[in-house]
């Protein structure tokens, strides 16, 4: 989130070299965006209050909307819901590969006994499992 520590600090900048006492916040009714007055000016507030989300799957997704679908992305930044889009897809793929693995396995026979037996085979054959796992999600939920 760089980018967003780089516009909080043009924005500061901005008004200092304006001269400005104080930077006041507007909320727009009309659409629900937040706005900074700088002067005679309404600058969108684009920092989020929100804390970040912190994931596998929601750095992907985060890194696939601002390369590949850079409208998408924005919207989202501006409307303020970029981190509520990348929680849900967080935890939507983590959900999504815990059940692959889980049916995976039990196709496959890959059990608790196997485990006690031939433990190595046992990490093995989860590896795999939840590779292939991760694979389809990816492709379904965050690359989609």
């Amino acid at each position: 989130m760089l980018v967003l520590e780089y516009y909080q600090i043009y924005l500061n900048l901005f008004y200092w070299i304006i001269g400005g006492n104080h930077m006041t916040t507007v909320k727009d009714k009309n659409n629900g965006l937040t706005y900074i007055q700088l002067g005679d000016y309404l600058v969108p507030n684009l920092v989020s209050e929100m804390k970040p989300v912190h994931g596998k799957y929601a750095e992907m997704r985060f890194w696939f909307l601002k390369e590949k679908k850079k409208i998408t992305y924005t919207e989202l930044l501006t409307t303020d819901k970029l981190n509520e889009h990348l929680q849900k897809i967080q935890d939507r793929a983590s959900q999504r590969v815990e059940l692959l693995v889980k049916q995976m396995a039990k196709e496959e026979q890959v059990t608790e006994e196997l485990k006690m037996k031939d433990p190595m085979k046992w990490v093995q054959l989860m590896n795999n499992i939840k590779s292939r796992a991760e694979e389809v999600v990816v492709r379904e939920i965050v690359y989609s």
